[in-house]
């Protein structure tokens, strides 16, 4: 049995060697079909773990009151329909004076600028620096953690002290100290001195948005700083218990329709959104580039099935004086159908196998474009490779049922 399976598929690799031409053509059809899925797929998975990986963090518990609710409505020409006002500084004070819902704790902060110059004795940066003003809470609510030194604490806020928490990236070899212990050192912003007290772990990039590049600071110290016009705050609140999350969302509802006194048939002009919630409406949207997926390459495969059949049917036309010949030699039906399927089936894997190698490519190129977070689209491949195998199934089994039921007189008559 193993002999004759060895035989079939030598058999097998010869043909597709005397018809190279047509067999790197379907194959190459085979190919693309399988690299729009898995390609497509890869990107959307890592999309997915970028995603999860910068909101987890911050966890279920959590709130953000904005400008906006995250699913606006648009007109066609991209227009929000209506234009909610700024955060402003003011309501966010009140808010955090009126605000007492048990077990919640309020983190306000705003972006100060996001091409700021960082100094430090003879060296600097690149003016490609974030700053942000942000409260004692920011750290916590944010999800973030410390890779060495301390948090903000109230007095820090209070006092308005000079003391800054640095991104990971400063403390790179090649960063700013170049290898230094960032802790305690001072450095220089738009001329004012700050003392390092932490530095940030590694949170990496988001949509080409790097979040080691960053400074924090007190937020008053911020807003002597930073003056623009129309600053936008956000205001994030964390509750110990999720089963109080509800109670707080509504209480802060409330609280901030009374800070812009609005009445009660009045809309909110501002959004509510939690972290949870951002995730799923997210994922939500890259589901249908799965659809997308999985239709451009059925469409494809579907294709690509068909050139299958047909290249095996011409095979099956060419080689009749050869079946005849197997078959007055003493070949079963058996045999002389699988060995037509056994060269449909290493066509079909041929095309597989370089349809997933050149989807995965295409997800790591996309990753690294994007900044996402990539991992082996597994789920994917074992799709394609199924796919392949059912394409094989498919195309093949007509030519060779057609070349087993040859009749071995006509075949050799055949010119």
């Amino acid at each position: 049995m193993f002999g004759l399976f060895k035989e079939n598929v030598s058999i097998a690799f010869n043909s597709i060697k005397s018809q190279l031409l047509r067999t790197i053509l379907t194959v190459l059809i085979i190919a693309i079909g399988i690299t729009a899925l898995v390609g497509i797929l890869s990107a959307v998975t890592a999309l997915e773990n970028t995603i999860s990986s910068d909101f987890a963090s911050m966890g279920a518990n959590t709130f953000n009151i904005q400008r906006y609710e995250f699913n606006s409505q648009r007109r066609g020409g991209g227009e929000i329909e209506k234009v909610n006002p700024i955060i402003s500084y003011r309501e966010v004070r009140k808010f955090e004076e009126n605000y007492q819902y048990p077990k919640a704790q309020t983190a306000v902060s705003f972006t100060g600028t996001t091409v700021a110059e960082v100094k430090y004795l003879n060296e600097k940066t690149d003016p490609e620096v974030r700053v942000l003003g942000v409260n004692e809470n920011f750290l916590e609510n944010s999800g973030l953690n410390l890779e060495t030194g301390r948090e903000f604490n109230i007095f820090d806020i209070q006092n308005n002290n000079n003391v800054v928490i640095l991104g990971s990236d400063f403390a790179k070899p090649e960063g700013l100290f170049k290898g230094e212990d960032p802790i305690d050192k001072v450095i220089s912003i738009r001329g004012a001195k700050f003392r390092v007290i932490g530095i940030l772990e590694s949170k990496g990039s988001t949509f080409g948005n790097n979040q080691d590049l960053r400074v924090l600071m007190p937020i008053q110290v911020a807003r002597s700083m930073f003056t623009q016009p129309q600053i936008n705050y956000a205001v994030s609140v964390k509750v110990d218990d999720k089963e109080l999350l509800e109670g707080a969302q509504d209480e802060a509802i409330l609280t901030f329709r009374n800070i812009r006194k609005l009445n009660p048939i009045e809309e909110n002009n501002f959004g509510l959104e939690r972290s949870d919630d951002l995730i799923n409406r997210i994922f939500s949207i890259t589901s249908y580039l799965n659809y997308a997926a999985w239709i451009i390459s059925i469409i494809t495969i579907f294709g690509s099935s068909i050139a299958l059949m047909n290249i095996m049917l011409v095979s099956v036309t060419e080689r009749t004086r050869e079946i005849g010949v197997r078959k007055a030699l003493g070949a079963k039906r058996r045999t002389i159908a699988t060995q037509f399927f056994m060269e449909t089936l290493i066509i079909g894997q041929l095309g597989g196998i370089l349809g997933i190698i050149l989807g995965i490519l295409i997800g790591m190129g996309v990753s690294a474009a994007a900044d996402f977070d990539f991992t082996t689209p597994w789920v994917a491949i074992l799709w394609a490779t199924a796919i392949t195998i059912l394409v094989a199934i498919l195309a093949g089994s007509y030519p060779a049922a057609k070349a087993a039921k040859q009749d071995p007189i006509e075949s050799l008559r055949y010119e």
